[in-house]
């Protein structure tokens, strides 16, 4: 596995000096590396109640990204997904302690526990005011006596670091942390474990399978279930975060957490789940972002925390961090009508024999050709050309009784719509664009040489290509500047002659054969061009015809 770093000994330490070198000049990192890795707000003042919070690495933003005005004070950083030293907290704790106090927030897992908590008796002993919260807001395992700590941590960071910059005291930031500890509940899921950084990936779960509940070190999951679609997923993670929150039915802030490898639009598709499956009023949104990963991991954690007055006060309030997600709230989907513009007129049909019969021909000179052109398709590109052309054929055939043959200008809008419907690709845009050209250039009474050098003029425009270029334009454009002086059969031989000189053409300046190697190209006429000669051909026979 390939990972952008250096030396694997120094991932943490040049991670926390990028944090400190963007940091505006307000982070500063304590001195001490690599043993001691602590980022602390250089604006601090010590006159406040400072709040302190860390842990192993691997989980950026967290923890390093949320220290500033509102949130930490202070972040301790071990190595990846391993605790700080007991010197690493105490070196925090004096750094940014004053009379007021500090305030530590642990997760709760062993090493943390032990390390921050030696660390506060040290302190204490010293004569400083620490107090500590640990947090175990994970639910995966309802009958763990330590649950962990996860994300739901970060609602902790949050409203204590509030009441630190309102001024409070160290009895109050600790209860209200202490409240949030106890009423956030946590659960996430996986589709894959994590890759720490020069060590192999572990592939733990079968294609099919994916694991609920699941801490932030990679750790297994409490269950493994069969892989299902996000909107199942969700239905299980809220009936065990309603059943978990118990009876309040207080209105919800929600965490929604990327453990690290999400896509934007999946975490976006998993979040409207979300809000679809929880039943309880969910009043505000924190992300979906990036806010306590697991490096690299596919997956997502819910962390749901009851609201009062008091706490969605804090959770509103700014903060420096631009790492901490800003509240939103949830809005029920209210579609805005279409523009009026948009919706097209209907159309009346009406009769035209001359022109039902020369629409019916090209339609029957594409439908028989559907296999040659794939063929050659086939040679050069994905080998559909046919098939795309005799799609919009047989649209067209089908609609000939519903299509206005008797108006010109109306006649091409319409098929232009049907193009632009159901003949795919490129070539159905395009000739879509330039049939709707043909329709404003038309005219009464029609001139239809000059419209088809307007349809042209478009489809060179948009389409980037010109004759020369090995499209079907290298047959159009021969055909219609022979057609507006010769007549269809000349016509007919100058889209032939184009078409035939696309296989002497090794470099094509647009479309997919654009990316083909010359050799694949040569002696092989343009799909396009070859399709185009046709319908040319096909219209010079009816002409012809007693």
């Amino acid at each position: 596995m390939k990972h952008f770093i250096n030396e694997r000994t120094a991932i943490v330490t040049e991670a926390l000096d990028a944090a400190v070198m963007l940091g505006d000049g307000k982070l500063a990192r304590l001195d001490g590396y690599p043993s001691i890795k602590v980022i602390v707000r250089a604006d601090w003042d010590k006159s406040r109640v400072a709040v302190i919070s860390g842990g192993g690495a691997g989980h950026e933003p967290a923890h390093a990204g949320f220290v500033g005005e509102g949130m930490l004070t202070a972040a301790v950083c071990g190595e990846i997904f391993a605790s700080p030293s007991v010197d690493a907290v105490l070196a925090a704790i004096l750094a940014v302690t004053g009379d007021a106090g500090c305030l530590l927030i642990v997760k709760n897992y062993t090493g943390d526990r032990l390390n921050f908590g030696l660390a506060a008796e040290r302190a204490r002993a010293m004569g400083l005011a620490v107090e500590v919260v640990v947090v175990g807001d994970d639910i995966a395992l309802p009958d763990s006596p330590r649950p962990r700590g996860v994300a739901g941590t970060l609602f902790v960071h949050k409203v204590a670091g509030h009441l630190a910059r309102a001024g409070a005291s160290l009895q109050a930031v600790t209860a209200a942390a202490e409240r949030v500890a106890s009423a956030v509940r946590s659960i996430g899921v996986s589709l894959s474990s994590c890759t720490i950084p020069g060590q192999a990936a572990e592939a733990r779960m079968a294609p099919n399978e994916l694991e609920l509940g699941l801490g932030i070190h990679g750790e297994p999951g409490a269950e493994k279930l069969e892989y299902q679609p996000v909107a199942a997923l969700a239905e299980i993670l809220a009936a065990r975060l309603d059943q978990a929150l118990g009876a309040t039915r207080a209105p919800l802030a929600l965490l929604v957490n990327d453990l690290g490898g999400v896509p934007p639009i999946e975490m976006a598709v998993a979040t409207r789940s979300l809000l679809g499956a929880i039943s309880r009023d969910v009043r505000l949104v924190f992300g979906p972002a990036r806010l306590m990963t697991s490096l690299d991991m596919k997956g997502l954690s819910v962390s749901a925390l009851p609201l009062d007055a008091e706490l969605e006060l804090a959770l509103l309030s700014e903060v420096a961090p631009s790492a901490w997600a800003v509240a939103r709230r949830v809005t029920r989907v209210a579609p805005v009508p279409l523009p009026a513009q948009l919706s097209r007129p209907a159309i009346s049909p009406s009769a035209h024999a001359e022109r039902r019969r020369l629409l019916e021909v090209v339609c029957d000179a594409l439908l028989a050709s559907e296999s040659e052109l794939n063929a050659l398709d086939a040679r050069v590109g994905d080998g559909d050309t046919g098939s795309t052309f005799a799609s919009a054929a047989r649209a067209i055939r089908a609609d000939l009784e519903r299509l206005p043959l008797a108006e010109p200008a109306a006649l091409c809008g319409a098929i232009a719509d049907r193009l632009s419907t159901v003949m795919g690709g490129s070539s159905g845009i395009l000739l879509s664009i330039g049939v709707a050209a043909m329709g404003v250039a038309v005219g009464a009474p029609p001139n239809w040489s000059r419209a088809l050098s307007e349809g042209i003029d478009r489809i060179r425009h948009y389409g980037g290509a010109s004759e020369g270029d090995r499209t079907m334009l290298d047959a159009l454009i021969p055909a219609v500047a022979a057609l507006s002086t010769e007549g269809v059969v000349a016509a007919a031989a100058a889209a032939r002659a184009g078409a035939e000189k696309t296989a002497t053409m090794t470099r094509a300046r647009a479309g997919r054969s654009g990316y083909v190697p010359a050799d694949s190209l040569r002696g092989v006429p343009d799909p396009g061009a070859v399709a185009m000669a046709r319908v040319f051909e096909a219209l010079a026979r009816q002409v012809n015809a007693p």
